[in-house]
């Protein structure tokens, strides 16, 4: 019999649980071949009860992948069956329904087995470069055309990896070292997280986990239940319009606060679209309840109860609830767009609390090359799939300005140009933060940033956009004024869509401006220091400093002065 604990000793074990899911995700960080994972950190790692409820995440990762990882080892132990379920198995799917929205996320899970028995569960997600089908992209009309479908299944049984479905994977897929290397990462870091568990259970002499996981779920539903009941008991409704694939698409919100929880209503938004930007209502629920976490809970542990009492509904078939099989594979890009539109409404409720809005979205791409086929390729050229995560701005909040070329809600990091390179034969000629990218404000809007790409001698490419805001930039709030929108375009003028695969002949080169963040507040009213500082960083030009803030020609002329000799503004 293990012994009783106290709640210091829970308290210790909860924090512990935290450090070991923190190490299973940099475990994963470690040792992933796709840049994605690598470099930009496109993970989630967490621990689950016998029951599949999440009680710790880790630090590392993004909000879309961790809270749809939430509900998915629920259907893993409903797929599998507990009867089926030994010491040495690793679970395997990338389900857009089931796992964390597209076929481009592998989700691997590993029962824990201590003294012989289940005690709980490991889960680990990673963003693969490649899955086969047309590419990551947004040009397919279903989710047949995407890629490789795993359903939910067994990697490994009994410590032995099913070899068939490794060359199945294999034959299917445009990088296979690379996404069978990073299946194995995902077992291996699931891996660590049970060897750290079964070290703490025997050190706190547990034979299962059940007390600290009613410990974990109570407190946090207690604490998250508390902060939902000092907020007004109303309604309020919010929206907002994105570029979308070939039309726009509108997002619409009505947040209701009860004494017990608050109901996020996405009736009204816009129908599945015919290209693959439509989101499975796992991942709306992901980042619509990340919002409203982020609003009013920030600091209580992210966890299956903590989740709880924020109830997602959406209409079936509209693009935040798309059913099979209709296209997902940049679901993030409507997802991202979820927390401003959620915001928007809140907003209304608790005024001057949230951000303005922000670039939303991430700003990839991902590049095809291959030898060139308008003349003689060299014998170095070579074909290769390179995948670059990049940000615009966030948007101002209400105390202090966006933060630049910043992903938000993702939280993901930009790759360094050097990892890039290194991945493929792509240059990546120019990066450099974007100057009056963000929206005026009395707190300023963050800046988006200026790319350049194209390939090696002797390649040509296919780009893969995975753009939005190009004409609906980031609004300001309060009085702020909008970001920049996006704009692409080849270096010969030649336009080019936000959206969907282009081709990009030998020499030629991608320009790209990504968006920045709104404004807050009116921008009379940003202190006049803040303005010459940002007019000497060179975040705004001369310009917008008179233009949108009353910048006086005399204090321009003093910072250019300054900037010139060298001295601090």
């Amino acid at each position: 019999m293990a012994k009783e604990q106290s709640r210091v000793s829970y308290q210790v074990m909860w924090n512990r649980l935290i450090s070991v899911v923190e190490e299973q995700a940099q475990a994963l960080v470690r040792t992933a071949f796709s840049t994605s994972v690598r470099e930009a950190g496109d993970l989630s790692a967490g621990v689950y009860d016998t029951q599949g409820r999440m009680l710790a995440q880790a630090v590392t990762g993004t909000p879309g992948h961790v809270n749809a990882m939430a509900d998915a080892v629920a259907h893993f132990i409903r797929r599998i069956g507990r009867q089926n379920m030994y010491e040495g198995d690793v679970y395997v799917t990338n389900d857009p329904w089931e796992g964390t929205g597209h076929l481009h996320d592998i989700t691997m899970v590993t029962p824990s087995f201590h003294k012989g028995v289940l005690v709980g569960f490991f889960a680990c997600t990673a963003h693969i470069v490649d899955i086969g089908g047309r590419g990551f992209g947004a040009d397919a009309a279903s989710v047949y055309e995407e890629g490789l479908y795993l359903p939910i299944m067994k990697f490994a049984e009994r410590g032995d990896v099913d070899e068939t479905l490794v060359r199945i994977v294999r034959g299917n897929v445009r990088e296979p070292d690379q996404l069978i290397g990073d299946m194995y990462a995902l077992t291996t870091c699931n891996e660590i997280g049970h060897r750290r568990l079964v070290e703490m259970m025997t050190e706190f002499d547990l034979d299962d986990l059940q007390g600290i996981a009613e410990f974990i779920l109570e407190n946090s539903r207690r604490a998250t239940l508390e902060r939902i009941a000092a907020l007004p008991r109303t309604s309020a409704s919010g929206e907002m319009t994105v570029d979308g694939f070939d039309v726009p698409i509108t997002l619409k919100v009505r947040i209701t606060v009860k004494e017990d929880r608050i109901i996020s209503d996405f009736a009204g938004t816009s129908m599945v679209d015919k290209k693959g930007i439509n989101c499975p209502l796992v991942y709306t629920k992901a980042y619509a309840c990340y919002a409203l976490k982020v609003a009013i809970a920030p600091e209580i542990p992210n966890n299956h109860a903590s989740l709880l009492p924020f109830e997602i509904e959406a209409p079936e078939n509209t693009i935040v609830n798309a059913l099979h099989p209709a296209p997902v594979a940049l679901r993030h890009i409507v997802g991202h767009f979820v927390p401003d539109t959620v915001f928007n409404a809140f907003d209304k409720i608790v005024p001057g609390l949230v951000p303005a809005e922000g670039a939303g979205c991430l700003c990839n791409f991902q590049v095809s090359l291959r030898p060139r086929t308008d003349a003689p390729a060299p014998a170095h050229a070579r074909r290769s799939e390179v995948l670059t995560f990049n940000s615009g701005g966030s948007g101002a909040r209400p105390e202090f300005d966006g933060l630049n070329a910043t992903a938000f809600p993702s939280g993901v990091m930009t790759m360094p140009i050097e990892a890039t390179e290194h991945a493929g034969p792509v240059i990546i000629w120019r990066k450099e933060l974007r100057p009056d990218s963000g929206g005026a404000g009395k707190t300023r809007g963050g800046l988006g940033q200026y790319m350049e790409v194209g390939a090696m001698e002797g390649h040509e490419f296919d780009i893969q956009a995975m753009f939005d805001r190009g004409d609906h930039p980031a609004r300001g709030s309060r009085g702020g004024l909008d970001g920049a929108p996006t704009t692409i375009a080849q270096d010969d003028g030649t336009p080019m869509r936000v959206k969907g695969k282009q081709f990009v002949p030998h020499g030629r080169k991608v320009v790209m401006a990504f968006p920045g963040g709104a404004g807050y507040g009116d921008p009379s009213e940003r202190d006049t220091a803040l303005v010459k500082r940002d007019l000497a960083r060179g975040y705004i030009s001369a310009e917008t400093a008179a233009r949108d803030y009353g910048l006086s020609q005399e204090d321009i002329s003093t910072v250019q002065i300054a900037v010139r000799k060298g001295e601090v503004v």
